[in-house]
């Protein structure tokens, strides 16, 4: 039982959430801006550090037709980079519909703040992951 960080990773933003193994449930955290086109590590260090999650889970991007999305690759680098400077487990989960999901959940708002939309994904993306 413990802390969980899920990620939604895309080139230019990272959607970022945390959950809980005892209730399965995951909430919106932030979504950090990459820094000349790489992960700002230094923002998801402090992440770690303040929820000292157990285990880190990515979304792993599909298409509808089951074949990795061409941006899957740069999930998979993201995730072995997670595992190697944090030394912690990286779990990958199927992401295919969790950004529409998270637009029609958000509703109206997503509008007014669309980095929300990132967080509300990478929610989704980590209860997927609690919920298998």
């Amino acid at each position: 039982m413990g802390t969980l960080l899920g990620f939604d990773y895309g080139t230019h933003k990272i959607g970022i959430a945390v959950g809980q193994t005892l209730t399965g449930t995951a909430n919106p955290l932030t979504t950090l801006s990459a820094v000349q086109q790489k992960p700002d590590w230094a923002a998801i260090a402090r992440l770690i550090e303040e929820w000292q999650p157990e285990a880190l889970v990515v979304g792993l991007p599909y298409e509808m037709s089951d074949r990795e999305a061409e941006v899957a690759g740069r999930a998979k680098r993201f995730a072995r980079q997670l595992n190697g400077r944090f030394n912690l487990p990286v779990h990958m989960v199927d992401e295919r519909l969790t950004s529409r999901e998270a637009w029609t959940r958000l509703g109206r708002d997503a509008h007014k703040d669309v980095t929300r939309v990132d967080a509300m994904a990478a929610k989704l993306i980590l209860e997927t992951w609690l919920n298998d």
